[in-house]
């Protein structure tokens, strides 16, 4: 398995790809970039569209456009560039806190967590919002507190048969996983999926001895689950035991977050990240920042749309 430089235009800190199997276009966030990317695989093209905030999150909408997280709160936007309208603000202060990784769910509520900039306590939060029309409320948002107790919220993702939520802590190097049931968005039992040994200490970018820690992820259809392992210049293939299948080296310290595309979800797209890294990692390498692609022999599942 070789990795392909999809888009050479580097992002910062790209993160939330989904691949839009109508538009057959690959959407992915810069966050300190505060832009949305899109891109034409094919035709190698990509467009963006600034913002005002820092976007942590996005995905599709089922009539349109796009829902969206910004550091203070989820907006509805019904077309690409198209006018923010807020849909849930939160309480949490903006200053030290914006939201981070989230997705849609099979049954189309918006999942988004947070991430307490500080890293000094346990303040991240996971939380659904449910804008569906049928969701009991007459279509206005629910919103709903899932987890907490993190402090970076990273690693959505649900399993092939819709009875596990998974939700990863980046900086705790923890990966969780919940029984999950759909209709009532239950969650029960909690367990660690994956504990990860820290970061050494006196550790610097380009030391060996440390393999990075959780980020975004995706699952293919078998269930397995695939995980961007940050500062470990590396994705794993975990099995749904949580047992190593197989580790992919990137070309880019900094993984982000994985995602499977293309007309048979065979192409497992992976954002990475450049901003804030030391020199010498960016020379030695180059592409850090850039969006590559691999084919894989599972297919992965799709994005799920949102509902409103």
């Amino acid at each position: 398995m070789t990795w392909q430089t999809v888009v050479k235009q580097p992002s910062g800190l790209g993160e939330s790809p989904f691949w839009h199997p109508q538009e057959q276009l690959l959407y992915w966030v810069d966050i300190p970039g505060r832009r949305i990317h899109r891109a034409n695989v094919f035709m190698g093209t990509l467009e963006s569209w600034e913002l005002p905030q820092e976007p942590g999150c996005i995905a599709p909408a089922q009539r349109g456009g796009l829902v969206i997280a910004l550091r203070d709160g989820i907006y509805r936007a019904p077309e690409w560039g198209g006018a923010l309208t807020p849909i849930a603000r939160f309480n949490h202060d903006p200053k030290t806190t914006r939201f981070n990784d989230g997705k849609a769910d099979p049954l189309g509520r918006l999942w988004a967590g947070t991430m307490y900039e500080p890293r000094d306590a346990r303040r991240a939060e996971l939380y659904s919002i449910d804008c569906r029309p049928d969701n009991g409320n007459g279509g206005k948002p629910v919103v709903q507190l899932k987890a907490l107790n993190g402090v970076i919220a990273n690693g959505l993702a649900w399993s092939p048969d819709h009875g596990t939520v998974y939700w990863s802590d980046t900086t705790n190097h923890v990966i969780q996983a919940w029984d999950w049931e759909p209709r009532s968005s239950a969650m029960r039992r909690h367990r660690v999926f994956r504990q990860f040994p820290g970061k050494p200490a006196g550790w610097q970018p380009g030391m060996p001895g440390y393999g990075g820690r959780p980020d975004g992820a995706a699952v293919d259809a078998e269930g397995n689950y695939w995980v961007a392992m940050f500062e470990g210049g590396r994705v794993l293939k975990l099995s749904p035991a949580g047992e190593t299948l197989a580790e992919i080296a990137v070309p880019a310290r900094c993984p982000t977050m994985p995602c499977f595309g293309g007309d048979d979800l065979r192409t497992l797209y992976l954002t990475t990240a450049c901003h804030g890294r030391p020199a010498d990692e960016l020379a030695a390498l180059p592409e850090s920042g850039c969006v590559f692609s691999m084919r894989v022999d599972v297919p992965g599942l799709p994005v799920n749309f949102f509902s409103d």
